[in-house]
């Protein structure tokens, strides 16, 4: 989802305006000393160190165990995959050098590029990447989709192995190549061997960097250092795929208090790189000399969600959720929140993202805001005054929209009880079946662009926190992995959102970016959502 904190990102909240905007003035004074306390130590003083803000701290490690796209950043510099999506979404090979296809294309041949080592000098081996698959499958919807299908996995050597099939799978190198968390990495069959519900602690990849956990200090600092025995491949870098020619010496993953504390330090040159900048600095930052802002369209967007529990009153009643469809004003949330115009998408009401291959508004009559639709389709259902609760992310862009459609909820004759927590508390009640009904959140745009990936369309009848099912989606869902043409896939993806507009798993809540922005002493930065450092020069 990719979700935020993991998925959510510290922001301001409309109601508390006055109060935030003074609590930034004072961090801005005492921005300095508090940053330069945070960049003192004495292993960041490498040469070649990059210090950056990311999303969030980093707490988990193993990128097969969690969806959090902070753990996705994580694993992609850490770990390698067999494949990678280039910059125009095709899969290119990564660790692999070659494949073949039977002429029933029911066997899948894979060979290994020469020289790839674990960061312990070990060399990496077709058998450590058959136990990674393994790992892997069932943690991913994808992956479940691959292990209905295969009938075995098998090493032939030390850099070969196949995947035999029961049935032909088209979405093969799309798979193996996914850009998703949890991500398929390969990694040592030691660690693969640990089950895939139980989380890996000393990550050990063969990724261009690698992970110093001696110099890991928890709320502060995380270094990762370039890997002296990574081969890059010869292809120029495109987005994820081609060559990782790391060209600094260390990667420092800093801690902020929040956003604001972290524009200010980027202002300052005291970090070189900050995933999310609140918004509500942009103006500045965009003066600000030395720094560079990036920002993102289409696929490389959020999509904004509020999450439903079908497994409790009053949203185990379809009728009742379904009437959120006409409480959520997409363009109302995110002027709520702040969002410029330059960083949004219109209303948009494809659960596959617009501006995305699958983008279609199948299903979609009748959505948007009606409050007195709303109230009229309401009193025809069985709601009571049932409470619902809304989990909140204290001081998260989340929450502002969560208190809009709070407010449009009450107008329609909801009974609201918000909840205001931090994010670790959310996960925890989230998966609980009761004592909850919803939570806002947002997700990269990679993670929603079709419905193999989209969390709460591929966790459809699955043990997933909202438990929503419909027994007809699993088989749409079958059939779209085995469609063999786009066309086909993107019919049956209308077919999917038709039947989620039904279902309503999930209300969504707006399009967005969020920009990054970076010093300009750094070269050759990839501008793109996803944060890549393999390829950056610092002068």
């Amino acid at each position: 989802m990719t979700i935020g904190s993991p998925h959510e990102r510290r922001t301001r909240e409309t109601k508390m305006e006055e109060n935030m905007l003074g609590r930034r003035v004072a961090l801005g004074a005492t921005a300095g000393l508090m940053t330069a306390a945070l960049i003192r130590p004495r292993e960041a003083r490498a040469s070649k160190a990059v210090n950056v803000v990311l999303e969030s701290e980093v707490t988990i490690l193993d990128p097969h165990f969690i969806t959090a796209a902070i753990t996705r950043t994580f694993g992609l510099h850490i770990f390698d995959m067999l494949y990678a999506m280039d910059s125009k979404g095709a899969i290119q090979p990564q660790m692999v050098q070659a494949h073949q296809v039977s002429s029933d294309r029911l066997r899948w041949d894979f060979r290994l590029r020469e020289g790839l080592k674990w960061h312990d000098g070990t060399p990496v081996t077709a058998t450590d990447c058959v136990a990674s698959l393994t790992r892997w499958m069932p943690r991913d919807a994808l992956g479940r989709a691959l292990r209905n299908a295969h009938e075995r996995i098998e090493a032939r050597d030390t850099r070969s192995f196949t995947i035999h099939l029961k049935e032909p799978f088209p979405l093969m190198l799309q798979v193996l190549g996914k850009p998703n968390a949890p991500l398929p990495v390969m990694m040592p069959e030691k660690l693969a061997r640990i089950p895939g519900d139980q989380r890996i602690t000393e990550p050990l990849g063969s990724g261009p960097f690698r992970f110093r956990a001696d110099l890991w200090r928890p709320g502060s600092l995380m270094v990762l250092e370039r890997n002296p025995d990574y081969v890059p491949r010869r292809e120029a870098p495109d987005f994820l795929a081609g060559g990782k020619d790391v060209k600094i010496d260390q990667l420092l993953l800093r801690v902020m208090p929040d956003q604001a504390t972290g524009a200010t330090a980027l202002m300052a040159g005291e970090i070189d790189y900050q995933q999310y900048l609140p918004f509500d600095l942009l103006a500045r930052l965009e003066r600000a000399r030395g720094v560079k802002l990036m920002s993102f369209g289409g696929v490389e967007q959020f999509q904004g969600n509020f999450r439903l529990n079908h497994a409790a009153p009053p949203f185990d009643d379809p009728a009742i959720r379904k009437v959120l469809w006409k409480l959520v004003d997409q363009n109302a949330v995110l002027t709520a929140i702040g969002v410029p115009p330059q960083h949004r998408a219109p209303q948009c009401p494809s659960f596959w993202m617009c501006g995305a291959p699958l983008t279609t508004d199948v299903g979609a009559a009748g959505a948007g805001l009606d409050i007195e639709a709303a109230k009229a389709e309401l009193r025809a259902t069985s709601y009571r005054g049932q409470p619902v609760i809304i989990l909140e992310v204290g001081g998260s862009i989340s929450q502002t929209a969560a208190m809009v459609l709070a407010h449009n909820m009450r107008q329609a004759g909801f009974t609201v009880d918000e909840q205001v927590m931090d994010w670790g508390t959310v996960l925890a009640r989230r998966a609980r079946r009761d004592n909850w009904s919803m939570f806002s959140v947002y997700s990269n745009g990679t993670d929603m662009l079709s419905p193999l990936t989209h969390f709460y369309v591929a966790s459809t009848c699955a043990d997933f926190p909202g438990w929503s099912c419909d027994n007809a989606v699993p088989p749409m869902l079958q059939a779209f992995a085995r469609a063999e043409d786009d066309a086909s896939r993107k019919r049956i993806a209308a077919e999917l959102q038709e039947a989620m507009y039904r279902l309503t798993p999930n209300v969504m809540w707006g399009q967005f970016s969020i920009p990054a922005g970076y010093r300009t002493t750094l070269k050759n930065m990839i501008e793109s959502a996803y944060p890549m450092f393999w390829q950056v020069e610092k002068t």
